[in-house]
């Protein structure tokens, strides 16, 4: 399904994995500050945070499944499928359809901390954006350099979490997700010592055993855990370069390859595209599953004043540099 992580380095980086069988036609796009939302319950709003993002847009309205604003605030949308469960509108309460959640937060909100007094009223409603299209079941992360939430609704309600990971994958719900890292607390990135037993002459037999015991699976549960080992474990220097480029290898661990994720019918679930975004520059890098060269796109090389949506295409041939 999908994996999203943070990463901070000289500047913060947010980005994600989305895996499914098929794309729904997925470009980058910059929502400038004058451009209108028009919120179903919550009227329009023709100010705002300028952002940029992964989005699918129909009629010039972008359908963010992760973005970042000029403030530095990031939020991603992820599959939470069986989990998820939206309302009806609701008197005194901020309602909010699932499809507007991440433009409601980042049109406003200049850091988590602001993010945090809006989740106190917000109603996430099951509005469909048109009868064609369903309601995505989901749960989000919404992070800055300072810290991460985890935002969930569910039959109980809304439910907002500390994500001191900084990691989000599928299923479990995220006090599941994190609470089976303990099982792993053991795990080092050195080569391991024999501690099953003094009387068994066990012994390392190779160079490379660190993360000895890292689950290695596509569940979601296992991603979290992988993601989360290697992005905590990760070392990387200060360059924008450097700093790219390790974000993409923490999330290249969890990687799907077409053939290992049969969801029937002759159908595969790949890691459609990969992003990396730094928050606080207003980059945004990609890669495709048909190509591995990082593709960049700076937000603040457009018009961030005007009123329309400006979008890129995604580069997805292949792009192999010969070198004789």
């Amino acid at each position: 399904m999908c994996t999203a992580a943070t990463y901070k380095t000289k500047d913060f980086y947010f980005g994600r994995t989305l895996d499914y069988e098929f794309s729904y036609g997925d470009e980058i796009a910059i929502t400038p500050r004058s451009y209108p939302f028009e919120f179903r319950f919550m009227g329009s709003v023709d100010k705002h945070y300028a952002m940029i993002g992964m989005a699918h847009i129909i009629d010039g309205h972008p359908l963010y499944y992760d973005a970042i604003n000029e403030k530095g605030v990031a939020m991603a949308g992820l599959n939470f499928v069986g989990n998820a469960h939206y309302s009806e509108e609701k008197e005194n309460a901020d309602n909010v359809a699932q499809f507007e959640f991440i433009p409601w937060i980042l049109s406003q909100c200049a850091s988590v901390a602001q993010a945090r007094k809006l989740l106190d009223k917000i109603n996430i409603t099951n509005t469909r954006f048109s009868p064609d299209l369903p309601v995505a079941q989901l749960h989000w992360i919404i992070a800055d350099k300072n810290e991460a939430l985890t935002v969930e609704a569910v039959e109980e309600g809304i439910k907002v979490y500390d994500n001191p990971a900084g990691v989000l994958t599928n299923n479990p719900p995220f006090p599941q997700q994190m609470f089976a890292l303990n099982n792993y607390m053991n795990l080092s990135p050195k080569q391991p010592q024999n501690r099953f037993s003094s009387q068994l002459p066990l012994n390392t037999y190779s160079r490379g055993m660190g993360a000895l015991g890292l689950p290695g699976d596509l569940s979601s549960q296992s991603r979290f855990i992988r993601v989360a080992f290697v992005k905590h474990n990760s070392v990387s220097w200060d360059s924008e370069e450097e700093s790219v480029s390790q974000f993409f290898h923490i999330l290249g661990s969890v990687d799907q390859q077409r053939g290992c994720c049969d969801v029937g019918e002759g159908k595969f679930e790949i890691t459609i595209y990969t992003s990396c975004a730094n928050a606080d520059k207003g980059i945004y890098y990609y890669t495709t599953y048909n190509n591995h060269q990082i593709t960049a796109v700076d937000m603040h090389k457009e018009n961030l004043d005007a009123n329309k949506v400006i979008n890129y295409p995604l580069i997805t041939g292949e792009q192999i540099k010969m070198q004789n």
